[in-house]
């Protein structure tokens, strides 16, 4: 065992030998070990180190439970004081509570371990290698790498680690015009070559932006969705859109979908993978995470299941998160070769990114947002000028649906940025996307 794995595993043991009769508990244990550089100007102008742990320790006695959640030292006689306070605390607020009608515990037995001994990527390579690259350019970033940890412990005899690398490298090229390029690296092991192509593709769109701008009509238009905008959309249908408690109270915006009122595209496959990702292979409630089909050409095929929503509507949970959200969502490729791609759209648009996306109207699944950073007005397969922001209006069902021409044979590994309270594990896998509709309103 690696030492933050054993100290995890005396601190259940720990809380194991404390309970009392009658009591079960369960513990989420969450730490990282994180490097933060910043960048400005192609400079770096700050850079730390992050090492924190954290532990959720749930009490459950006569279908009654309470948690509470305690930041650990990484010394094991202070941490295990730490829980035998709270595990005091827990006992107290138990007896004030009513039962839970949809407490759902996994009481069988498991084990799951995942242990990625890789070292993390070298700095002074990485520093190395991005100051080659943004060699004369204003580059704006932001640099996390370093393994992350998530544990589960349990009184029926489950027990989960899950050690993992990562990094990601977010940043952003401004032309003198005031515009920007916005572009990511984001993966378990550091790869000097695809990291250099990656550049290469910002900075041959850097050139671009010193054109005069396009201004478009409204209307629509063929477009290609470059992988970080695809994520946007995807991110916004998986805000309910495949979750079984959403979809049972009729309030998920892809209701039509899984109603069968409506369907995407036959190239378009969407699953939630439990095993290989940066998330755990089980989640905070105890149970084991399983691959999910959610989408299979174009129809619905599953979806994400709560505990709680188990219990309540009669499903078989499969670890959803308590937002029922995809953790670890990948999208089949597609056959159109990134190289390919100006070639194939013609004469549209090439939208790099998106943002500030809403519902519009959401049980048509339409949705709203603005283009952000490089998106290009492209003429015979030729990028001719960027464009200013510009606002789509759209149903999925559309620009993913009927009119959705090709997928890219390449995908991206989208990692989330988030670091707000700890770095998250969350990830998608996405190729881009060719439609021969997009709607811009204005």
């Amino acid at each position: 065992m690696t030492d933050a794995q054993s100290l995890f595993a005396a601190l259940a043991e720990d809380v194991r030998k404390a309970l009392g009769e009658g009591e079960a508990f369960t513990l989420w244990y969450s730490a990282e070990a994180s490097e933060f550089i910043r960048f400005n100007r192609a400079r770096v102008r700050q850079a730390g180190q992050v090492r924190q742990a954290t532990a959720r320790l749930q009490l459950i006695r006569d279908e009654r439970h309470a948690n509470i959640g305690l930041a650990l030292s990484g010394d094991p006689a202070t941490d295990q004081q730490r829980l035998a306070d709270g595990l005091l605390q827990l006992r107290e607020a138990i007896g004030q509570l009513q039962p839970d009608p949809y407490l759902m515990l996994e009481r069988a037995p498991w084990q799951r371990t995942l242990a990625d001994a890789a070292a993390p990527p070298d700095t002074a390579e990485v520093l190395a290698q991005i100051e080659e690259a943004a060699h004369g350019l204003d580059l704006v970033g932001i640099y996390a790498a370093g393994p992350l940890y998530r544990g589960f412990a349990s009184s029926f005899g489950a027990f989960g680690w899950h050690a993992a690398q990562g990094f990601h490298f977010d940043w952003s090229l401004f032309h003198e015009s005031g515009q920007a390029v916005k572009a990511d690296y984001a993966g378990s092991r550091w790869d000097a070559a695809e990291f250099a192509s990656r550049f290469a593709q910002a900075r041959r769109q850097l050139e671009h932006l010193g054109k005069p701008q396009r201004v478009l009509p409204p209307g629509d238009y063929r477009a290609y969705l470059a992988p970080a905008a695809l994520d946007e959309v995807l991110g916004m249908c998986s805000w309910g859109g495949f979750s079984a408690r959403a979809l049972a109270q009729k309030e998920s915006p892809l209701q039509r979908l899984y109603d069968g009122g409506a369907r995407l595209s036959h190239l378009l496959d969407l699953d939630e993978r439990a095993s290989g990702t940066l998330a755990p292979a089980f989640g905070p409630e105890g149970i084991p995470r399983s691959d999910v089909t959610l989408v299979q050409a174009g129809l619905p095929a599953g979806r994400l299941v709560y505990p709680r929503s188990a219990r309540e509507y009669d499903l078989a949970a499969n670890s959803a998160s308590a937002g029922e959200a995809p953790q670890s969502l990948a999208m089949a490729a597609g056959k159109l070769a990134q190289d390919d791609v100006l070639a194939a759209l013609g004469t549209g648009l090439y939208i790099g990114n998106l943002w500030y996306l809403n519902w519009s109207d959401a049980p048509a699944a339409r949705m709203t947002g603005m283009t952000r950073f490089a998106t290009f007005w492209v003429e015979d397969g030729r990028i001719q000028a960027p464009l200013g922001t510009m606002r789509f209006d759209d149903s999925i069902y559309s620009f993913l649906g009927e009119h959705l021409e090709a997928l890219t044979s390449e995908r991206q590994l989208r990692v989330s940025s988030n670091t707000y309270g700890e770095r998250q594990t969350d990830s998608a896998l996405l190729p881009g996307a060719l439609t021969g509709k997009l709607t811009l309103t204005l």
